[in-house]
């Protein structure tokens, strides 16, 4: 299992800019796990759902959606980083987000980061702050990374 950098201040984060992270552990992506996002999502579309006739499309099988590769971060980023001594985080959105190659069933994905932005935000008298990173989450034997997106959070110390 990969350990996670633990970061425990505003001034920690700072200093930790453009600092690789990772990469972590190998997840693998199976059938099940993109039928259930299929129907969490309503997205049914064939590429992810109909083993037959993906055979016979543009990538060989079966694809995890976008989307499913994306809401992974949650399981992702923790293996990369940690912030301690805060009273909560919170997932404040994503800014740029690509897919850059297909995500096959039975592939194995896993993430590293970069801390690219830490910026003060006002709470009211709390100290808090905004953290950009950049997270590329890739396939094993992949030429290409399946996802590339910024996360933003917000930490309240």
């Amino acid at each position: 299992m990969a350990e996670p950098r633990i970061f425990t201040s505003a001034d920690e984060l700072r200093a930790g800019i453009g600092e690789p992270l990772g990469p972590g552990d190998w997840l693998e992506i199976d059938q099940k796990r993109i039928d259930l996002f299929a129907e969490a999502t309503g997205d049914h579309q064939w590429i992810h759902v109909d083993p037959e006739r993906a055979a016979a499309g543009p990538f060989g099988t079966t694809i995890a959606h976008g989307y499913l590769t994306l809401s992974l971060l949650p399981a992702f980023v923790p293996q990369l980083l940690r912030v301690e001594n805060v009273r909560m985080g919170v997932n404040y959105g994503t800014n740029k987000v690509r897919f850059p190659s297909p995500v096959p069933v039975g592939s194995r994905l896993r993430a590293s980061a970069v801390l690219t932005e830490v910026t003060e935000i006002s709470t009211g008298g709390d100290t808090a702050v905004q953290l950009t990173t950049r997270v590329t989450v890739e396939r094993e034997g992949g030429d290409k990374p399946v996802c590339v997106a910024e996360s933003v959070s917000r930490y309240y110390f």
